[in-house]
């Protein structure tokens, strides 16, 4: 397995599949083994992906000093990889709370991305807020299902700060546009795959600068693409459709039906959509 040693000598490794031109992709969770990702539905029939395991997560080592899983201080082992593949600018893809770190990479390294995809993205490092009503109207696409009463009510509880460990689990199936078996089994999978003490750091104070990377974004002119689920009660198109405003000419794609993962809900959609933006 290919691997690349960080500014502070911790050994990252990353994945290779597909052909074309570099994609490099950053995985979501927070610090969640990009194994999830995949080949992101059969992208990598129009790219060659590059998918990082964060410090910490799937091949890559465990760095001596756990205050490097901060994503702002992981910015710099993006910028690592990007100068081992031996590329001047790179086509970036980061995915849920993976996009707050390609956010970050973008805010410090501007002049190095060439284009860039937020997928279902994070926003923290932005700084937009979600309502609560906005996160309730995306769920209530999902009425129907037998599940539903039980985790829009869990939901509530969560809008409210009434949240608990077992709250989050019981609102899974709004991540998903579909419920079934498969989609519970990677569910499950994804939590043995998070280094939940990198997840808690990750985020934490001093992390981002909203203010910052705002101003940046507003004149940054490469080429962005914001993909959102119709149905992903975690980053709904409201959100994702306020994140591409922050660009000068960002444009936001919708897929009907989708959650938080659209790959597993419309390969097709998602390959052609960010297959095609990433040829032009």
């Amino acid at each position: 397995m290919p691997s690349f040693s960080a500014p502070d000598g911790t050994l990252l490794a990353y994945h290779v599949s597909g052909s074309g031109d570099p994609l490099v992709c950053l995985p979501g969770g927070p610090m969640q083994d990009s194994v999830y990702l995949g080949d992101l539905g059969g992208l990598d029939a129009h790219r060659t992906l590059i998918r990082l395991d964060l410090r910490g997560t799937g091949a890559s080592a465990v760095p001596e000093d756990p205050a490097s899983y901060r994503c702002d201080r992981l910015v710099e082992d993006v910028e690592a990889l990007r100068a081992h593949l031996g590329l001047d600018t790179v086509d970036l893809l980061g995915h849920s709370a993976g996009a707050n770190l390609a956010a970050l990479y973008t805010a410090r390294h501007p002049e190095r991305v060439a284009r860039l995809v937020l997928l279902t993205p994070g926003t923290a490092a932005v700084g937009l807020e979600t309502d609560g009503e906005e996160r309730l109207a995306a769920a209530r696409l999902r009425t129907g299902e037998p599940w539903f009463a039980e985790a829009y009510v869990a939901l509530e509880d969560l809008t409210a700060g009434r949240g608990t460990a077992e709250t989050f689990k019981a609102v899974a199936p709004f991540f998903h546009g579909t419920w079934d078996e498969a989609a519970r089994e990677r569910n499950a999978e994804m939590d043995r795959q998070r280094n939940v003490e990198a997840a808690g750091v990750y985020a934490s104070e001093g992390a981002f600068e909203p203010e910052a990377t705002r101003a940046v974004f507003a004149e940054f002119g490469r080429p962005v693409l914001v993909v959102a689920g119709e149905g992903d009660a975690n980053t709904p198109v409201p959100t994702a459709t306020a994140y591409a405003g922050l660009f000068p000419e960002a444009e936001c794609a919708v897929l009907a039906g989708a959650g938080h993962f659209p790959w597993h809900d419309d390969a097709e959609w998602v390959t052609s959509t960010v297959g095609a933006f990433l040829d032009r």
